[in-house]
């Protein structure tokens, strides 16, 4: 086996001061607490997010939500699919383009909204965290997007 050359170590490649790592450590363990709360709906953390952009825009096309959750179509669609055979949307081809399929919530889906009202703020209690701190790291994190975007 051929040996690495002797390298001082850089701290910078030390994981705890990786940023990548935070981010990713923490995506993880927000979506694990989220778990417990989306068991009242029958709900799994990818389909919250699609029926949060649906709540708001009543319909969007595919591609929409794609951009919007920044999820490709080969991942999107089997998990559309999963939530049309559960009955809380529907899927059809756009009318002015046959290309686009357009998705909107059925009258299930659309009464899961109520049942969700209180996740934000139970997650919210969970973090022990103030709002203003809570708007401060979610608008740090928009800035970043934007950069990396």
């Amino acid at each position: 086996m051929k040996k690495l050359p002797d390298l001082a170590f850089n701290p910078l490649l030390r994981l705890d001061n990786q940023l990548c790592f935070s981010v990713y450590a923490l995506s993880r363990l927000i979506t694990k607490a989220y778990q417990p709360l989306l068991e009242s709906l029958d709900v799994t953390y990818p389909q919250y997010l699609v029926l949060l952009l649906l709540w708001e825009h009543e319909e969007l096309r595919v591609k929409q939500l794609g951009e919007k959750l920044l999820l490709d179509s080969g991942t999107l669609t089997p998990l559309l699919k999963r939530m049309e055979q559960g009955g809380w949307l529907a899927r059809r081809r756009d009318a002015r383009d046959e290309r686009s399929v357009v998705v909107a919530l059925t009258p299930a889906g659309q009464a899961l909204q109520a049942k969700a009202q209180q996740i934000p703020v139970q997650l919210a209690e969970k973090m022990q965290l103030p709002p203003a701190e809570i708007d401060a790291l979610r608008t740090q994190l928009r800035h970043l997007m934007t950069l990396l975007s």
